[in-house]
């Protein structure tokens, strides 16, 4: 598939999970398809970084389910922090535990999942929805994680084949396995799509975290993370992170960051990622 086509799957008002994990490994491609969309009035589910940022700024977010919202070596995204202090989404701020639990809830098709994850923090009343159960067995009082089910899931791996096994090749999965079970239909994105003996060939078959049953989808996007990072194929782009961030406060820098970089497409994004690291001008 193609960017274009997987967002051609997606609805508005689509519950939407994003893989990765701050400023890491974020399928950017997919989130700069998206903005180029008409979709709108989703609900996101992610460990949040600029893909969070980019699609509040764009208005196409109603609600945030979220464990964070980090750049990594920025703390705070500034596009999500002006969604959020304006009031232009709904949130449902969870511990990072508890967000594993939602989605294993829903990877497993069970309605919740105990945890004591929570238990004694503002977490509670932040989400009055939010329900306890006892245990039956011990009679602990522990919180009922309700499951995070999700229409769609996007995800940026190193490797996959056409089949749609996807390995990851850096230090973590992160949750991404977990996003793809939890969701009806579930895209990943990659560095690069190889045959499956060479997904084993130099690695082991452990690091094939995602199966093809659980992928509707695989779109092959070389570089398609930037600016998070993407070990060992690459690292965050801290520049062009600084940049990003420079421009988020500026209404004016801004708009001549989108126009430049989100509104020629993922070609023109990333030719225009090339002359800015090349030390030219547009």
């Amino acid at each position: 598939m193609t960017e274009d086509d997987v967002v051609g799957r997606l609805r508005s008002g689509m519950t939407v999970g994003i893989g990765g994990w701050g400023s890491r490994r974020k399928p950017m491609s997919l989130i700069r398809a998206i903005l180029r969309s008409d979709l709108t009035d989703l609900t996101v589910v992610s460990y949040g970084g600029p893909d969070v940022g980019l699609l509040c700024a764009a208005g196409k977010v109603r609600k945030l389910v979220f464990g964070f919202v980090s750049l990594d070596s920025i703390p705070l995204d500034p596009l999500f922090r002006a969604a959020r202090q304006q009031g232009r989404i709904e949130v449902a701020e969870f511990d990072e535990g508890m967000v594993q639990l939602g989605l294993h809830a829903a990877a497993t098709r069970l309605p919740f999942l105990p945890t004591r994850a929570g238990l004694g923090s503002l977490v509670v009343d932040t989400n009055p929805g939010l329900r306890t159960i006892v245990d039956p067995y011990e009679g602990e009082e522990l919180i009922a994680m309700p499951a995070l089910k999700l229409d769609a899931a996007l995800v940026h791996m190193n490797r996959a084949d056409e089949k749609g096994n996807a390995q990851f090749l850096g230090p973590d999965p992160y949750f991404d396995d977990l996003f793809c079970a939890a969701a009806d239909e579930a895209f990943v994105s990659c560095e690069r799509i190889v045959s499956t003996e060479e997904l084993t060939k130099a690695a082991h078959p452990v690091t094939v975290r995602i199966s093809r049953m659980l992928v509707t989808g695989v779109v092959e996007a070389p570089h398609g993370a930037h600016f998070t990072s993407c070990v060992p194929d690459y690292d965050r782009d801290e520049a062009f992170q600084r940049a990003y961030v420079e421009a988020a406060g500026d209404p004016d820098r801004w708009a001549a960051f989108s126009e430049r970089f989100l509104e020629r497409g993922e070609a023109g994004y990333q030719r225009e990622v090339a002359v800015l690291a090349a030390g030219k001008e547009a």
